[in-house]
């Protein structure tokens, strides 16, 4: 049997700074990306979500009757401590080594007080692990950027600095599906 993992990114905040665990809304104005959405999910799959707010409404908008799980913290956007809410060239001219090594070689470097590549692998790993022993079949999770690019490396064996290549944009849904015990993706920033 194939079992899907579907990750949706949450709608756009038009942020143009780090955003991990500050709660921004999203714009989910664009109705029709939405309901796209809504109508390319697999049907009879539950929807959970991060419990920051603009993953909440994200996976309310796109639900459509689907079975919505409990939000959770876990699914949270990396934690940026110190970073969050200033601007990429800031914090390169602030913390030049730390930010080039964040970048370049993703693993266990992290912002003052914030979270690794490797702390936020874990932790959404062992939330996916959890939700898998729980529920059966096809799972739709809306989260955030560098969750999915964390579990899309993790579940498919990418190194993380390969994952960072690639774009998970706005309202778009990365599909991970496991068959005889592996994972591969089959959708990455795919937009229906």
């Amino acid at each position: 049997m194939v079992r899907q993992l579907v990750w949706v990114r949450h709608g756009p905040t038009h942020q143009k700074s780090f955003t991990g665990w500050r709660d921004v809304p999203a714009d989910l104005s664009d109705g029709a990306a939405i309901s796209r959405m809504a109508n390319w999910l697999p049907e009879g799959a539950p929807i959970i979500s991060s419990d920051l707010k603009r993953a909440v409404a994200t996976a309310d908008a796109i639900a459509a009757g689907r079975r919505r799980l409990p939000h959770h913290r876990g699914l949270r956007e990396f934690h940026f401590g110190e970073w969050d809410g200033r601007h990429f060239s800031e914090i390169a001219e602030d913390y030049p080594e730390l930010s080039r090594t964040y970048w370049e070689e993703p693993g266990d470097a992290a912002p003052p007080g914030g979270e690794s590549w490797n702390d936020v692998t874990a932790r959404v790993a062992q939330v996916v692990d959890d939700l898998l022993s729980r529920h059966d079949g096809d799972l739709i999770l809306v989260a955030h950027f560098g969750v999915i690019l964390c579990h899309l490396a993790h579940a498919t064996g990418l190194p993380p600095y390969e994952a960072l290549g690639h774009r998970i944009d706005p309202l778009s849904a990365t599909v991970l599906a496991q068959s005889g015990g592996t994972w591969r993706a089959t959708h990455v920033n795919h937009k229906p």
